[in-house]
């Protein structure tokens, strides 16, 4: 499987968890998963007043600089270890 099938794979099978994941697991995974699909961010912050887009984007503000190559890494071993954690 490449890199990049096992990325979508997994990508897939993050949602399906029997739990819904802590807000900082939640997060961390969309900052690895913009960083790795879409690269540096491109965006402006949001508003003071947009908590979850402020909070969406901070996540990914993270990891600027990160290739996506190491994001879609990161991004599949985090994902192994909700899907361990949860359960699908």
């Amino acid at each position: 499987m490449s890199h990049q099938a096992e990325f979508d794979q997994y990508a897939e099978d993050v949602k399906k968890v029997k739990t819904r994941p802590t807000d900082d697991e939640l997060k961390e995974l969309y900052g690895l998963y913009k960083q790795a699909t879409v690269g540096d961010i491109n965006i402006d912050a949001p508003g003071i007043l947009d908590l979850k887009g402020k909070a969406k984007w901070e996540a990914w503000n993270l990891r600027k600089g990160t290739s996506k190559e190491d994001a879609m890494a990161a991004y599949i071993s985090k994902a192994k270890e909700i899907i361990d954690k949860y359960g699908l």
